[in-house]
Parts: C-alpha cells; structure tokens; sequence
C-alpha cells in the first residue's frame, strides 16, 4: 500500500537535516521529495522530531538473550533497532542447519529484518564437541541465502595463519559473492595480524584496548566497538581522552588549527557499535540507542553516532536499510531530538510497529524438543584423581575476570585428599566441569578462581560455543544436582545449594539455548538468580555470561572443553597439574 510521509529527516550521506516528502511502496522509499523552505514552522509535518533511518546492530547472537528472534524483536523495536545481522553459530552448533533455518523462519514471523552471517567454525575448533560441524560446502549453501550477508566470525584464527583448507574455502565462497567476512582475533597483532587480514576477513569486534582497535584499523579493518552485558568495550575504545591523544599525534593533523583539531576530535574513529552477548535484564534497559547516547555525550558529532548504526553498517553489508533513500526499506526512527534521544516511534517497511510504548505486533510460540543426550552424573564425576593418594600440588586455574572474556592463567597450590585434588573455597578456588550433552557422555574437570561463591553451584547449557553442559561449584554433591536439573529440564541455568536449600531453574527448551518466553518474563526470572547467585557470595554483574565463556577455546588465555584444560595462546591441551609439591603418604 502506497503512503506519504512528511517530516524532518536524517540524512546520514549528507549529514544534513531538512523536511522532505517521502513516498512509500511497498515498504521501500520510491521517491524523496526535500521541502525548500525559509522556515520550517511553514512545513506542515506529519509529526514533530527527527526522522532517522532504522538502527542496526551489525554484530549480535540473539541466543545470548535466551528468547526466540520474534520476541527479541519485540524487544529491540521500542529502543529503534529495526534490524540485526545475527550470527546464528549458538544454534548452529546445536542443531546444525535445522537449528539455521528455525532461526530465519521464526524472525519471518515479525515485523523485522532479521539478516544473518553464515558460521565460520561449526564447532569452532577441534578440541570439542558440538551437535553439529557445518564444513565449507555446508556454508557454502548458507551463503546463498538472501538473508546472509556475511561469512560469521572466523574464530579459527590459527586455522587462517596456518592455511587451514576448510577455512580457506570458506573465505573463497564469501568472496565469489561478494559478502565480507567477520573477524574474531583478540590480542592478535603484527605479521599475524597482518596475515589474518591479507586473507580477507574484514571487520573485527574483539578489541578490548584503544591501541589494538587502531592497529586493526589502520591494516583496513572495520572496527565494531562492543558492549555485551559480559565484554565491555565501550570505555575503552570510544573514550575522549584516547581521541584527543591519537588525533595530536597523526601527521596529517600537526598542521591543522586548533578549530580543525577540535571537530576531528568528535569523529570517533571506528565504525560500528554493536552488541554482540546482551542477557535480557540487559536488554530490558535499552538497546543500540542507549550507546549512541553514550557516544554523544562523549562529544562525538550526533550524526555520527548515529551513522556506526544505520550507514556504515549498511554500506559495508550492501544492506537494503539504514539510509533513508530511494531504493531503501522504510524503516525509520523518530526521535525529539539529539539531547534526550528518546524515541517516540519505530517504522519498519513504512509502517508504525511501536508508538506511544506500545508494540503493534506479538510472537508466537514455538515448539521444543530435547537436544540432551547423557547419563545422570553423579558426584564422582566431578573428581579430579591423582595417583598419589596424600599430598600437595601445583595446580593451572582458570582466573576470570568481570566484565571480560579474556581469562588468566594462574597457578595455586591445592591439598590431594585419597587420590582427589581438593578445591579451596576459602581462597576462592573453584571446581569447574564442562560435561558433554551430544552423546559422548564425558565430564572435564578443573579449577577456576573470581566467582567467589562460597557454597553450591551454578550451572548452564549456555557454554560458547559448542553448547555442552558447564557448572561450577564448592562441592561435587551441589555441581551434580545442577547438570542433571538442567538435563532433566532440556536446557537451562540453574542455581543448586544442598545446604541452603536452594535449586532454581530458567528453562531453556528451545536448543537449551532459549525459551517461548519475553524479554520482561526472562528477565525477571534471570535476575532471580542473579540475586540468589549474590547471597552465595558471588559478585559479577552477569555471572551466567561470564560462566558461559569460560568453555571458548578461542579466547586467550585459559579455558575449559569438554575434552579437557586447554590454553588458547599455546593452542593445545595442558595438564590440571604443573607440579607435585609433595607426597605425604601414598600407602592403602
């Protein structure tokens, strides 16, 4: 159906705001009239405000949310996100292409743009199991989707230095359509670096200091700055300080005035804003529209904030929104204006999906199915035996950081108890397990340090990226009763403490990865358990997220798969223990 719209528009080619005519049909822009006018109280507007083109968040697992795509659009819609580019490797490594196409058809359902990156590493090594491996042909396929626009991350990031075949095909079938390739290279620098790029891959979304994302930059790459509710980067690469410091230095900017200098420093060098991991409570407080606030008030230039989400995006992923032009879809963001930044009204395809905080659509429910496949655990499982039976060693722990995905490697001494290496909860170290859910029926035991939980355990079928079964805990009693809740429930978190009498559960049915829930009944739910997580001692912000990275091998430097202790930078398996210390009494 044919419509006008008349209002004050964003032109983010232009960097222009100017009233203008537009013409919709068929939900895309047929015509652009501008207003010449004197005075813009002489328009006669459909509505007050500034009309921009319809946010996107170029880099996002909506699993990490744990609802469905139709109710994370329901979501993002109220905050002006009219489209992602989801890389849907969660699901996929769960459910392969089956898992694919119930996320494409499911977003179908909605009022949204739902486009889609193809995933690089299904799983995304070789040292786990997954439910599935989509090799290059597989993807291949995937790419010729019209709802793809890219090739997901490559994680394998030695698999691209070492000329990896698999990866190298993949890359190839990317190119051939002319659809870029994401990257996924924390701390990685110099000829690697150098290398990486070289091989075609385009963006990247893990820089975690100001001077990594520049040498990433000024190689060619796009830069996504990142604020998960787990990996914060924000502060770190957007901040005012480090602009100023770099901008002073360039050669190109020594010659420039002082006006010259202080407009350049409003630029904010990179390019996209993206969310990547956001939990529901997190989501439930905003969306991409809560960062460019953040980033104007940083003393960036209003438009562009706005153009990291609407036409940079938009032009690198030859996407069919994010400018208001002929030829684009209608979806819009009206906002009042740059200094509140509220936003009064969302269009998608021309037509008004949220006004007045009111959503004119809802999501169905789906259908769920168990993906679990593994025997009930019981507490034995969780011991980490030596073949001495009294005694002291050196153990390799896994230390976490809040608000980081980057892990340490540290080593402490811990007591041998009748052949079973002993946890300390006193000095906050941990048992961790990753227990295979794919039929392979293994548990993979460690240490960990940072929760600071000082009884039970917690435990989640969120485990990046292969999905298995990660807990961690006091006692082996607490950490088998939270893998079997979560397996007898079909996927889920869960909260477990024998001695406080506590064994809390969100249920995650869908792929243990999401449930028919919205983000407000999740939410809710979620920060139930955050709470009781709190009462046993435990400080992080978003501790499940946190807990959920601990098993990806492909973050530096410490990690945990289902087939043991691995170190990411070595890129090889290592033994629990580094040293014995001492044998006290190894008789029967």
């Amino acid at each position: 159906m044919d419509k006008i719209i008349v209002a004050n528009i964003l032109d983010v080619e232009l960097n222009d705001i100017y009233p203008c005519e537009i013409h919709i049909s068929d939900g895309y822009i047929e015509e652009l009239i501008p207003i010449a006018t004197t005075d813009p109280s002489d328009v006669d507007l459909d509505f007050e405000g500034i009309l921009l083109p319809g946010f996107i968040d170029s880099h996002t697992h909506i699993e990490s949310s744990l609802i469905t795509p139709s109710n994370y659009a329901k979501a993002v819609i109220p905050y002006g996100t009219t489209s992602v580019i989801a890389d849907v490797h969660e699901i996929a490594n769960v459910l392969g292409i089956k898992g694919i196409n119930f996320m494409i058809e499911n977003g179908r359902e909605v009022p949204f743009d739902f486009f889609y990156s193809a995933p690089s590493c299904v799983p995304a090594t070789s040292f786990e199991n997954s439910g599935a491996i989509l090799d290059s042909e597989i993807v291949k396929l995937i790419l010729n989707l019209n709802e793809v626009v890219s090739l997901g991350e490559l994680m394998n990031v030695a698999g691209v230095l070492t000329g990896d075949e698999e990866i190298l095909h993949k890359i190839e079938s990317a190119k051939k359509l002319n659809k870029p390739v994401d990257g996924h290279a924390p701390l990685l620098s110099g000829e690697g670096l150098k290398q990486y790029i070289d091989a075609g891959i385009t963006t990247d979304h893990e820089s975690s200091s100001f001077d990594e994302a520049i040498e990433k930059k000024k190689l060619g790459m796009k830069i996504m700055v990142r604020e998960g509710s787990s990996a914060k980067n924000f502060d770190d690469l957007l901040n005012k300080n480090d602009r100023q410091i770099f901008w002073a230095n360039e050669e190109d900017a020594k010659n420039l005035s002082r006006d010259d200098y202080n407009v350049l420093v409003k630029n904010p060098i990179f390019d996209f804003l993206v969310t990547d991991d956001l939990n529901p409570i997190d989501l439930l407080k905003g969306h991409l529209d809560l960062l460019i606030k953040k980033l104007i008030e940083t003393d960036v230039f209003p438009i562009e904030a706005i153009k990291m989400v609407t036409f940079n995006p938009s032009k690198h992923y030859n996407l069919d929104a994010g400018i208001i032009a002929v030829g684009k879809k209608a979806n819009f963001v009206l906002i009042d204006n740059f200094d509140q930044f509220n936003i009064l009204k969302t269009f998608v395809g021309g037509e008004i999906v949220y006004e007045d905080g009111k959503l004119m659509f809802d999501a169905k429910e789906v259908q769920t199915q168990n993906t679990f496949n593994l025997s009930k655990k019981i507490p034995e499982d969780f011991n980490i035996i030596t073949n001495f039976k009294e005694g002291k060693v050196k153990a390799c722990v896994i230390k976490v950081r809040d608000g980081s995905l980057i892990t340490d490697k540290t080593i402490k001494q811990l007591d041998v108890k009748d052949y079973t290496i002993q946890e300390d909860v006193s000095k906050d170290i941990l048992k961790i397990a990753v227990v295979n859910r794919y039929g392979g029926d293994t548990v993979a035991n460690g240490f960990v340090k940072g929760f600071k939980i000082k009884d039970g355990a917690i435990a989640s079928s969120v485990a990046h990226d292969s999905h298995n079964i990660i807990v961690i805990g006091t006692n082996n009693y607490d950490m088998a009763k939270a893998v079997n809740h979560i397996t007898e429930s079909h996927g889920g978190l869960v909260v477990c403490s024998r001695k406080k009498e506590i064994n809390e559960l969100l249920e995650l049915p869908i792929g243990g990865l999401m449930c028919n829930d919205d983000v407000s009944t999740v939410a809710f739910k979620l920060k139930n358990l955050h709470n009781i997580i709190k009462l046993l001692g435990c400080e992080f912000e978003s501790p499940f997220m946190t807990l959920s990275f601990l098993s990806l091998l492909v973050i530096p430097s410490l990690k945990l798969s289902d087939e043991g202790l691995f170190d990411s930078e070595e890129f090889k398996f290592i033994d629990i223990v580094e040293e014995i210390i001492e044998i006290l009494d190894n008789k029967d």
